[in-house]
């Protein structure tokens, strides 16, 4: 991959010097994953760092033989990183939701990097208070109608993830099971819900070519109560 395209593909790396990118890819593994497939197991959190090529990701957690979805993720993100740096053993584990497309790097290796860095440093400080902005903002909603809580799901998802297109913002067809988790709603709420902004015409489902296309972003937006 050129060293243009990592760039502008993942924002972590977006302030990165071209050397620190060049180095980075040449020491950086490629993987490849088919869907249902687990990319990373609870075991090996903080031996790596990830990079999402392309196609989409849960994270899951697991307690025995239960399992909820705790975020979903797309093309241009990232994960592992909160394990290298804390070092702390993870009970979640990481299942791809469609094919899926790797890069990592060894936890040593991009510590190395960090240090040499200093604008990568800032950057993924910054990208991580984001992510616990997000969590905050989860929290605050769980109060909020199943509705709210689910469009809030679908934009975000759309504004992090989202290609453009004629149809509207194109997100992949996530089962509504990992939707209602990562909502924390019902998934029989999740299923009504869905239908109905299927019916208004806000949101069109694809199952032949396994994509959501968010017809209507200005009305999910209105509805998610996001400015």
């Amino acid at each position: 991959m050129q060293i243009e395209v990592f760039s502008e593909l993942f924002p972590l790396m977006s302030t990165a010097n071209p050397q620190t990118i060049e180095w980075l890819l040449s020491v950086a593994i490629a993987h490849e994953y088919p869907a249902g497939r687990a990319v990373l197991m609870e075991d090996a959190w903080g031996n790596a760092l990830y990079f999402l090529v392309s196609g989409w990701v849960k994270v899951r957690r697991t307690a025995g033989d239960d399992s909820v979805a705790i975020a979903i993720l797309g093309r241009g993100d990232f994960f592992g990183e909160m394990a290298i740096l804390d070092e702390s053993p993870r009970s979640t584990d990481v299942i791809a939701l469609s094919p899926v497309k790797l890069l990592s790097i060894s936890r040593e290796r991009f510590i190395q990097i960090l240090f040499k860095d200093p604008q990568l440093h800032h950057r993924m400080l910054q990208l991580m208070v984001r992510r616990v902005r997000q969590i905050n903002v989860r929290l605050q909603m769980r109060s909020s109608p199943p509705a709210v809580k689910l469009a809030h799901t679908l934009v975000t998802l759309g504004e992090s993830y989202g290609q453009s297109l004629e149809k509207g913002k194109e997100i992949y067809n996530i089962p509504f099971k990992d939707l209602a988790d990562v909502t924390e709603i019902g998934i029989e709420e999740t299923t009504k819900i869905m239908e109905k902004l299927h019916e208004k015409g806000w949101i069109k489902i694809d199952k032949y070519n396994n994509s959501i296309y968010l017809a209507n972003f200005k009305q999910l937006v209105n509805l998610a109560g996001k400015v």
